[in-house]
């Protein structure tokens, strides 16, 4: 064994504590993006950023479900975690699929909003960060629900993106229908997510 090269032990705690820390800082940034997306959703009446705020409420709850895991990791627990993960991804889908139809449905015209377009492309830029260590991470652990939370992470990151693209689009030519359109993508990757997630 190399000197550059750390004891299985040692790598493995790194790794462990690596991943504890993306979702923890996870938790920080969806608890912040909890009452901000709140009042830009009130501020502009816009149902997509309503929408938006309840996913986070979805990504805080896989959040909460990697740290129990990795906090007594044993494969009963790693089980349980990956079918509650599966069931993220479901309720992500459900809520997504959901928001669409009642958005095109009632011709909703929300209002302009900046603080929701900032907002939304911060949460693009860090989502997309934290969803890459996660994968990475999840991946050299050979831990499949970090891993698969990563994939949640990262629909996350992609739904922000879409939201934000509806919100400028709503913004600068009055296409209201551009972001529940943009979530159909997000509503497949979901849905293609959690049957990986329950077929494993």
């Amino acid at each position: 064994m190399t000197a550059a090269t750390p004891p299985p032990g040692t790598r493995d705690a790194g790794l462990l504590r690596t991943g504890l820390r993306l979702e923890y800082a996870t938790l920080g940034w969806n608890v912040a993006e909890v009452g901000f997306i709140a009042y830009a959703a009130i501020q502009a009446g816009s149902p997509a950023l309503a929408g938006f705020g309840l996913d986070t409420l979805i990504e805080i709850f896989a959040s909460l479900v990697v740290v129990w895991e990795l906090k007594g990791i044993h494969r009963e627990r790693e089980a349980r975690a990956q079918r509650l993960i599966g069931i993220a991804f479901i309720f992500l889908g459900v809520y997504l699929a959901a928001q669409i139809v009642v958005v095109l449905a009632s011709g909703a015209r929300p209002e302009a909003s900046p603080l929701g377009i900032v907002w939304t492309a911060l949460t693009v830029v860090v989502m997309l960060a934290l969803a890459g260590g996660k994968l990475r991470t999840g991946r050299l652990m050979g831990n499949p629900v970090l891993t698969s939370e990563g994939k949640v992470t990262l629909i996350d990151g992609y739904l922000a993106a879409a939201v934000m693209v509806g919100l400028i689009l709503n913004g600068l030519f009055g296409w209201w229908w551009a972001d529940p359109l943009a979530g159909v993508v997000v509503v497949a990757y979901a849905a293609r997510e959690a049957w990986e997630t329950f077929r494993a």
